[in-house]
């Protein structure tokens, strides 16, 4: 058997690190009667929204792999949550968005707020070159297990 080099060692830590941000977000979900769904779609929502792209139920769902049955379920479940609004696109008023209430980014910022401060703090610590290939290689992986779809 051949021994493993640093880089499975990075791998088991990676999928470590995957594991333990799924349990903290699974107690996010449990602490305020979320479906882990949910969770998925804030924080979706909330990517469209920095990135200034409105964001489609069908948008929406191709994004989570749920179909259109499953994507009406969850907007319905997150609409009276008060956590999502359906309301008409700036373009093309034709068009129904989902945005984001406020009080759900208040509430997502309440528990994920230290983990991400803290996360922010360690990545001071590197110069812009260690940065670059931290995000090429956050990167890189985020591809390589969308190809894997």
């Amino acid at each position: 058997m051949r021994a493993e080099g640093p880089e499975m060692e990075i791998v088991h830590l990676l999928r470590a690190t995957t594991v333990q941000l799924g349990l903290h977000s699974a107690r996010f979900a449990q602490r305020h009667g979320m479906h882990p769904t949910d969770v998925r779609a804030l924080i979706a929502l909330m990517d469209d929204r920095r990135a200034s792209e409105e964001t489609t139920a069908g948008r929406l769902g191709a994004a989570l792999g749920l179909n259109s049955a499953g994507t009406t379920a969850l907007l319905d479940r997150m609409e009276r949550a008060g956590h999502v609004r359906r309301v008409r696109g700036a373009g093309d008023r034709r068009r129904v968005v989902v945005e984001v209430d406020e009080r759900a980014v208040a509430l997502g910022r309440s528990f994920f707020g230290p983990l991400i401060d803290r996360t922010a703090e360690l990545l001071r610590g590197y110069d812009e070159r260690e940065l670059a290939a931290i995000r090429g290689f956050l990167a890189g992986v985020r591809e390589a297990a969308a190809d894997e779809d």
